[in-house]
């Protein structure tokens, strides 16, 4: 989807590592580049609009006074952001055949919020912030690593406690995958504790398919032990850089990769290798 132009204008600033960059380079170093360095474009999913969507109206749900944060509001906003989605986004319409099948589908964003009111009531909630763009860097062994990241929800209580909030729209990770949901929840955790001095006391990832709740307590140690593995990261991408030696990493997510046809380990051949962008590509 096409960014905001705020968000055009912070990924043209100088690279820095997000959750799902360093992510994606972990899995693959060679998706790493087709989606920081070459920045292909990948077809749209309603999933993935429908996230979009359902962010939105949580973003305008809490923008409200606490008593009017109801299940009936959060619905009165699905069309409107809706509206505004589909304008700044008119592909996002040509997923739709037909206006039924599109009024099908946003019952199903409808469908998600509705899980939301099950697992918390907002109007119980104090968000101190809510889309909060979050920049900040540690200190590694070759020199600064920038890490940038949007944090859904900051809750800050009246005892002081702080606490991070994750919507996700999809079902919650199955046996063997909750390993990139905890690596999300440490980064944002290291990047709260860097910004703000100090360790959030709880990060929850809500679920909203499936009415799930993910919940981690960081340890202030364990996030000094994940910094240096994302330093370990960085100094890899750096590594890679500078002769677009991004090798791919063949395995069994390689089925749901939309890049196959351009990729070697399939047979693909890549674009050429445009550069390393500097301070015109957020890593």
């Amino acid at each position: 989807m096409t960014a905001p132009p705020e968000q055009q204008a912070a990924e043209r600033r100088a690279p820095a590592l997000s959750p799902s960059r360093a992510a994606d380079f972990r899995r693959c170093p060679l998706l790493y580049r087709f989606r920081a360095v070459d920045r292909l474009p990948e077809p749209l999913s309603r999933a993935q609009v429908r996230g979009t969507l359902v962010h939105a109206v949580l973003e305008r749900l809490f923008a409200l006074d606490p008593a009017a944060r109801t299940p009936d509001a959060a619905r009165a906003l699905l069309g409107p952001c809706w509206d505004e989605l589909a304008e700044a986004e008119p592909a996002a319409t040509e997923l739709f055949a037909t206006p039924d099948e599109l009024a099908v589908w946003l019952d199903s964003a409808s469908a998600l919020l509705d899980t939301y009111f099950a697992l918390e009531d907002p109007a119980q909630v104090t968000a101190s912030s809510v889309e909060e763009r979050v920049e900040t860097e540690l200190t590694g062994e070759q020199g600064p690593v920038p890490l940038r990241g949007i944090i859904d929800r900051l809750d800050e209580g009246p005892d002081g406690t702080l606490r991070v909030i994750d919507y996700k729209t999809g079902a919650t990770p199955g046996e063997g995958f909750e390993g990139s949901a905890l690596f999300q929840l440490k980064f944002y955790a290291l990047a709260v504790l860097l910004a703000r001095g100090r360790v959030p006391d709880e990060l929850r990832l809500l679920y909203l398919s499936d009415g799930t709740a993910l919940t981690y307590r960081p340890d202030e140690a364990e996030l000094h032990r994940f910094a240096r593995l994302l330093d370990a990261v960085w100094s890899a991408i750096r590594r890679a850089a500078p002769t677009g030696d991004f090798r791919p990493n063949r395995g069994s997510a390689c089925r749901f990769c939309d890049h196959r046809d351009r990729c070697p380990a399939w047979e693909g051949t890549p674009p050429p290798y445009p550069g390393w962008p500097g301070a015109t590509t957020e890593a």
